[in-house]
């Protein structure tokens, strides 16, 4: 590079404010740069570092902002896709002054506004009125929301609430609280009884049995690790053993062996296949003195299942049953007068009543719940 100087030219670093635009800019910095690079008072580097610090700078804001907008927006989408959905969860009973009239309603459809239920947007009662309406992921607390109820037999209901942490109790409206007109009188249905078995594992004792046998042994007779011995190793020992067989269908209870003759301080229960009880038993016992006797003996039982017959009352508010039964039971039937006649109903799977309409459910333990509602014609006396 060819120096000159030139003294009307200002050494120094220029300004960005100093000139109308980037070119401009470019070739005074140039200029500057020559002339103070060949008078010597800058050099190569002072410039280059000028210029790339403040470069350096720009590129390093340039990517914390972008690290930032990444970071933000994964919390965002980490949180969206752990974020559970809300569910609306509630009962539907029948409207009634008296709270033990406020049956469960079962089959009623409950829906929501498509846009923001999840899936078809609508759900029906089970048999113990309960509903829960699955909402999509982006609606929150907070938000209106109008829930509809239909059924065929009551009047259908809007309800305008807001979505939030509560349980939604409806009670709807029969259609009609009176029976159709009939020219025939109402049948009168009283002394309404639930019957039902359980299965009941029974024992009958049907004797007897026992067994005694020998043990033939000579004492302080010196073992010298002839086996058996006695247990410290001392004495000559023996062991003998005694079975019982109770029969194909019977089984062995309260068994028990003993030493009944001869030294029996020096003698053992070795084998204990008799305490458990069954259909065979068996015990082995150890002798380290002169000859013993023991003595097997049980009782022999047959067992049996059979079915208990149990009978209980429905609790009865105006014009619905209710009751309750065991996860056990089996054969369920209604026991009812008509006119003074008793007439027998079986509940089968369905449980489906000429004179009334039924439903069941079953409770975590399995226990049962009924409940049916008189059909029109009839009434309770």
């Amino acid at each position: 590079m060819l120096c000159r100087r030139d003294k009307s030219v200002q050494v120094g670093r220029p300004a960005l404010k100093a000139y109308p635009d980037a070119n401009h800019f470019f070739k005074m910095y140039t200029a500057a740069y020559a002339v103070s690079i060949c008078s010597g008072e800058a050099s190569y580097d002072d410039y280059k570092g000028a210029g790339m610090s403040s470069v350096h700078r720009f590129a390093v804001g340039i990517a914390a902002f972008v690290t930032l907008l990444t970071i933000a927006s994964v919390i965002l989408l980490v949180g969206w896709s752990i974020r559970q959905p809300i569910s609306l969860q509630g009962a539907v009973t029948v409207k009634s002054s008296d709270p033990h009239k406020e049956r469960p309603i079962a089959d009623v459809e409950v829906s929501v506004s498509s846009t923001i239920a999840a899936g078809a947007g609508e759900v029906k009662s089970d048999s113990s009125g309960f509903f829960s309406v699955p909402l999509q992921r982006f609606v929150r607390r907070g938000n209106a929301i109008t829930l509809h109820f239909h059924h065929p037999q009551y009047q259908d209901l809007k309800l305008d609430d807001f979505v939030g942490d509560k349980l939604y109790v409806v009670h709807m409206v029969p259609l009609s609280n009176e029976a159709p007109a009939s020219h025939h009188p109402e049948v009168k249905v009283g002394n309404v009884r639930v019957r039902y078995s359980i299965k009941a594992h029974t024992e009958l004792n049907v004797g007897s049995a026992a067994k005694s046998f020998e043990i033939e042994n000579r004492g302080n007779v010196p073992c010298k690790k002839q086996r058996p011995c006695s247990p410290d190793g001392k004495w000559k020992a023996a062991i003998g053993s005694a079975s019982l067989d109770a029969g194909a269908g019977n089984e062995f209870r309260n068994a028990r062996a003993s030493c009944i003759a001869g030294p029996c301080p020096f003698t053992r229960i070795e084998t204990d296949k008799f305490s458990q009880g069954g259909q065979n038993i068996m015990v082995s016992a150890r002798d380290w003195s002169d000859t013993a006797t023991f003595l097997l003996e049980a009782e022999v039982f047959h067992p049996m299942v059979s079915q208990i017959v149990h009978e209980s009352y429905p609790v009865i508010f105006g014009d619905g049953l209710n009751f309750t039964l065991p996860a056990a039971a089996e054969g369920v039937s209604l026991e009812a007068d008509f006119d003074g006649q008793t007439v027998i109903f079986p509940l089968g799977p369905t449980v489906l009543l000429s004179w009334a309409d039924c439903n069941a459910r079953a409770n975590s333990d399995q226990t049962r719940v009924y409940r049916c509602q008189l059909k029109p014609g009839y009434q309770f006396q």
